[in-house]
């Protein structure tokens, strides 16, 4: 049994009886929000509305008890908060603590490791090289996000947000390629495993680009910065970050409020609350320069395979990394509109992945492509390259906003947008003709 086994029968059920979601909602006296909570495995129902929807669709409860998930470990969901100096990540942290405790979240802080060493006499000047210091920093924070995961996973709440107060991928800003590869080699650790080990980074953009009025150190002794250095720490941290599949920047183009605001939405549609919609739009590109992609972006080589499923979902596969370093995961997509669609993935061991292979849909075959991720003007734009291409390329930016603005870099030759266009869906490409 998975946690959408029993989402899956209700929706057969209620599909098949001719009822919408607010129809069914109406005969069991509840909201139709909940009624999708429980079609999308986010929630289930009471054992007495369970005996109700047995009524309703003249089955056997037994029946649709065996497919309800079954009480486990509770979810936590792992996020860095990042930025340049004078972000406003401590005025985050306390909106994020305030906001996700309300919505039935236990909120965990894993503290800022930097500032903690800084404090304490060990910093960039007062070891022997920069590299050392950074080992100790990288060494440090992979042991207190590993205890403090392991703790979340002990807590009484079927809910766990674990905030870290800056990833371990911040160490790479302060380091050059070699440096940083020295300190890799140093801890047995890899980038991919490094960048990917959390499920989604929300970098802060430094009051030092947009709002220099605002501009100070005072909250933060280890901090010694001009504005100009704010501002290539800030573009060196989204250069660490850039490549993580679950990357957001939020800038300083409203007030701070409004900016803080923005953050707690982007986590929130995130963690899916209310529902975990992904909101995308699709380009068609002529074939970009090599070199700028390559000296620009971050490089990313993805195999994707579909597997067996239901009218109206999608499940696919997907091995994504660089170098021969590689993270697993599955995806269930449900279609709500043309760019609107939920999205429900779980991350997956090498051997889990193996296994669903063998459920692979065979009239599709796998589709590989190249990635190159970039951050343009605060936005987060994915080109992909395909081997059966050489004239043209696709490039997908993911929005919070169905009406947000939209700028391709100058780089990017338009040829049209394919978002509603299903030859250009990579289940489409998939197909074998």
């Amino acid at each position: 049994m998975n946690d959408y086994e029993f989402g899956n029968l209700l929706l057969q059920l209620r599909t098949k009886s001719g009822l919408t979601q607010k129809e069914l909602a109406d005969l069991l006296q509840i909201s139709d929000k909940t009624i999708s909570k429980w079609e999308t495995g986010v929630s289930k129902p009471t054992t007495d509305t369970l005996k109700q929807l047995a009524t309703i669709f003249n089955v056997e409860v037994s029946t649709l008890l065996d497919s309800c998930p079954k009480k486990k470990k509770n979810i936590v969901h792992k996020i860095v908060i990042t930025g340049g100096p004078c972000a406003g990540k401590t005025t985050a942290m306390s909106w994020i603590q305030n906001a996700f405790t309300e919505r039935g979240y236990h909120v965990i802080f894993v503290p800022e490791c930097a500032t903690e060493l800084i404090k304490a006499g060990i910093s960039g000047t007062t070891c022997k090289t920069v590299v050392e210091f950074q080992k100790a920093l990288m060494q440090l924070q992979l042991q207190r996000e590993a205890i403090y995961e392991q703790a979340a996973q002990g807590i009484n709440a079927d809910k766990v947000l674990l905030v870290c107060d800056r990833g371990i991928m911040d160490s790479k800003a302060y380091l050059s390629e070699l440096e940083f590869s020295t300190v890799l080699n140093a801890i047995k650790k890899n980038e991919v495993e490094l960048r990917d080990n959390y499920d989604a980074v929300f970098h802060l953009v430094t009051a030092a680009n947009g709002a220099e009025e605002f501009y100070t150190l005072e909250n933060n002794a280890a901090r010694t910065e001009t504005i100009e250095e704010a501002r290539e720490v800030d573009r060196r941290l989204i250069e660490s970050w850039n490549g993580h599949p679950h990357f957001r920047v939020i800038d300083n183009q409203t007030d701070f409020e409004n900016k803080i605001k923005k953050l707690i939405k982007e986590i929130s549609t995130f963690l899916g609350e209310p529902e975990p919609y992904e909101i995308e739009r699709k380009f068609l590109v002529e074939y970009p320069d090599l070199t700028w992609l390559n000296k620009t972006c971050k490089k990313l080589e993805i195999i994707q395979t579909y597997l067996n499923s239901k009218d109206g979902e999608e499940v696919r596969l997907r091995q994504r990394g660089s170098n021969g370093h590689y993270i697993y995961t599955q995806t269930i997509k449900r279609f709500i509109s043309d760019i609107k669609r939920l999205e429900i993935e779980k991350r997956l061991s090498q051997s889990e992945y193996l296994d669903l292979l063998m459920d692979a849909d065979p009239t599709k075959r796998p589709i590989r492509k190249t990635r190159y991720c970039l951050v343009y003007k605060n936005q987060y734009f994915e080109i992909d390259l395909y081997p059966f291409w050489d004239d043209k390329a696709i490039v997908e930016i993911e929005l919070n906003d169905e009406n947000q603005d939209i700028e391709l870099p100058k780089q990017l030759k338009l040829i049209k947008e394919v978002t509603n266009d299903p030859n250009y869906k990579n289940s489409s490409l998939a197909n074998i003709k």
